[in-house]
C-alpha cells in the first residue's frame, strides 16, 4: 500500500518509540512526542507497538491512499475527514483507494498520529525508523514530509487483514468504513487545556532558593512560542538559585526541567540534547510526558510534587493499562467487524 503527500502540512514526520542505546554517542533518542498515542494507534491496526506511524502537528497534511488501507488516528483532534467524511478518531478505519485524508481546523491538542496497518516502511536507521532532523536521520530523507512524496505501507499483519476484509464489505462507494466501538476516553491521559502534570525534585532542587522551590509547585508556567520538539520553553516566576554555582554537564532525560540563567524554565523533550550543564530543578514524571506534548503555545501548566515511587507506580499502571487494552483491541481485530 501507498499513499501519497498532497499537501504536507505544517510539521508531519514519520515516528516511532526512539532510537534508543546511542545517547553516549551524542545520538538523541527522538521518537513520538505522544507515545501513549502513537502506541494506541499503532495496536488499533494490528502492528507492534513500535511501528512507524505519523507524527502530525496542529496543520495537518492531505494525503491520497493508492490502495485500501486500515488506518487509525490518535491524540490531538485536528478534524480528520476522508473525502469531506469525518474520520472517527480512536478506532480503526478502512480508507478506500483513491480517497484522500485531510485534516481542518485543530479542536483541541498540538499532535495526532496516523498509524496504517503494516506501520510505515522507511529505512532504519540506528534501530529506529524515526525522523531526527536536526542530524538528517531516519523518516523519509531524514526531513519532515513535502510535497509528493510517496510512503509505502509493510505487510498487515494477521489481525489486521481480518478487519479489513470484514469491512471491505461496507465500503460501497463510501470513502471509508469504521467498527462502532473506539478506545474509551477513561483509558488516556490526563490530557487538559490547562493541565497539572506530575514531577519530581531534581538533583539540583536544593541549590535553588526557597522562594524559587515554592514557585515551581505553586504557580503556573506558560508554554512559550519558542517550544518544540526539543523542548517547551516556559515562561513564569523567574526561579533563582541560593548563588552561583558550576555544573559539569550530565546526561539528561526525557522530562528534565532545566533552568538557564534567566530563571526560566524548559523542559526537556522528545529530540532533547543527550547531556546538559543547566542546573536541573526537577524531571516531569514520564507517565505525563504526553500530556505535555498535547499543549500549545500559550497553555498553561502546574506542576505537582510527587516522589520517585509515586511516579514509578504511576507508570507501572499506565503500562499495565496498556497491555490489557492492546489485549481488548486484539481480540476486537479478531473478531472482525460486528
Amino acid at each position: 500500500m501507498t499513499v501519497t503527500v498532497l499537501r504536507p502540512g505544517l510539521l508531519t514526520t514519520v515516528q516511532d518509540l526512539g532510537r534508543t542505546g546511542w545517547q553516549r554517542f551524542g545520538v538523541p533518542v527522538g521518537g513520538a512526542m505522544d507515545p501513549f498515542a502513537l502506541r494506541v494507534a499503532n495496536a488499533l491496526v494490528g502492528n507492534d507497538d513500535g511501528a512507524a506511524a505519523m507524527e502530525i502537528t496542529l496543520q495537518g497534511p492531505q494525503l491520497r491512499f493508492d490502495e485500501d488501507a486500515l488506518i487509525a488516528v490518535c491524540g490531538a483532534d485536528l478534524s480528520p475527514a476522508v473525502d469531506g467524511a469525518p474520520l472517527p478518531q480512536w478506532r480503526p478505519v478502512l480508507v478506500q483507494r483513491g480517497s484522500v485524508l485531510a485534516f481542518g481546523r485543530p479542536r483541541w491538542g498540538v499532535r495526532a498520529y496516523l498509524a496504517v496497518a503494516g506501520g510505515w516502511d522507511v529505512p532504519i536507521v540506528l534501530g529506529s525508523r524515526s525522523t531526527d532532523r536536526r542530524a538528517g536521520l531516519g523518516g523519509v530523507e531524514g526531513r519532515a514530509l513535502r510535497e509528493g512524496d510517496r510512503l509505502i505501507a509493510g505487510i498487515p499483519a494477521a489481525p489486521a487483514q481480518r478487519l479489513m476484509a470484514a469491512l471491505s464489505g461496507r465500503l460501497g462507494r463510501r470513502p471509508l468504513a469504521s467498527v462502532p466501538w473506539r478506545v474509551s476516553p477513561r483509558a488516556f491521559p490526563a490530557y487538559a487545556a490547562q493541565p497539572t502534570v506530575r514531577a519530581l525534585r531534581g538533583p539540583e532542587f536544593d541549590a535553588f532558593s526557597p522562594a524559587a522551590q515554592a514557585a515551581f509547585f505553586a504557580r503556573p508556567f506558560r508554554v512559550t512560542p519558542q517550544s518544540d520538539r526539543m523542548g517547551y520553553r516556559l515562561a513564569g516566576p523567574a526561579l533563582a538559585l541560593r548563588e552561583p554555582i558550576e555544573l559539569v554537564s550530565e546526561g539528561v532525560s526525557a522530562g528534565t526541567v532545566q533552568v538557564p540563567p534567566d530563571g526560566q524554565p524548559i523542559v526537556l523533550l522528545a529530540d532533547r540534547q543527550t547531556v546538559g550543564g543547566y542546573p536541573r530543578i526537577a524531571c516531569v514524571a514520564t507517565v505525563d510526558l504526553p500530556v505535555l506534548a498535547q499543549m500549545p503555545p500559550g497553555a498553561t501548566v502546574r506542576f505537582r510534587e510527587v516522589s520517585l515511587g509515586e511516579a514509578q507506580a504511576l507508570l507501572a499502571r499506565r503500562e499495565q493499562l496498556l497491555r490489557r487494552l492492546r489485549a481488548a483491541i486484539f481480540r476486537r481485530l479478531a473478531e472482525g467487524a460486528p
